[in-house]
């Protein structure tokens, strides 16, 4: 039978993260946030990639709201995330691990798109809000995968679509590490210096 979940994905999914690394209590990026696919046991610090995940397959966590996400850029080149709805947060593009809580006012009434597992109300025609619900309705159903292999042009196409940008009311800073810490765009801010500069004046071209 095909393999429609990686052997590593339930440990991600049931991982704590962003806990204080117990082998570098002290040092100032200490905060579990990767996960190694290899290893595939908990989390670890900036300073135990260097030295026990040398050459593994690692990806990084960060945070949004309080919830755990991660790079669609980190996460697609080795799991097909086909049906999972996507958010642009500071100009990077995330999905959820989980399934998060909705809050009591919110209703689904009305809403044209829903996650198939939690009901959660969705921005765009996918079928689930998060990694975690993606794989419950693999393991109830069987009609979905996880599986690179098996993904087709469709699949692919929306997997590569640009994902919607979260409401202003969940919209928060996507972080890296401790909450203080602010996870930097991967766009190249302009220089200060690029502007026209003003009161230097244009020479015409000499004549012939």
């Amino acid at each position: 039978m095909e393999m429609l979940v990686p052997p590593w994905l339930e440990s991600l999914l049931s991982t704590a993260f962003f806990t204080v690394c117990p082998r570098h209590r002290d040092a100032p990026r200490s905060e579990c946030n990767m996960f190694c696919l290899d290893c595939n046991t908990e989390a670890f610090c900036f300073y135990c990639r260097s030295t026990r995940h040398k050459d593994h397959s690692v990806i990084q966590i960060r945070r949004s709201s309080y919830h755990d996400v991660v790079r669609v850029a980190e996460i697609q080149k080795v799991l097909d995330i086909t049906g999972v709805q996507t958010y642009v947060i500071n100009s990077a593009r995330v999905l959820f691990l989980n399934e998060r809580p909705q809050p009591k006012s919110s209703t689904s009434k009305g809403v044209p798109h829903l996650c198939e597992i939690c009901g959660r109300s969705l921005l765009d025609p996918f079928r689930f809000c998060s990694l975690g619900c993606k794989l419950v309705r693999i393991k109830n159903n069987g009609d979905a995968t996880f599986n690179l292999s098996t993904k087709d042009e469709e699949a692919g196409e929306m997997r590569e679509g640009m994902g919607r940008r979260l409401p202003s009311k969940e919209e928060e800073e996507l972080r890296e590490g401790s909450q203080q810490d602010m996870y930097t765009s991967t766009l190249t801010p302009p220089h200060s210096n690029s502007r026209r500069r003003k009161g230097i004046p244009h020479r015409a071209p000499f004549g012939s």
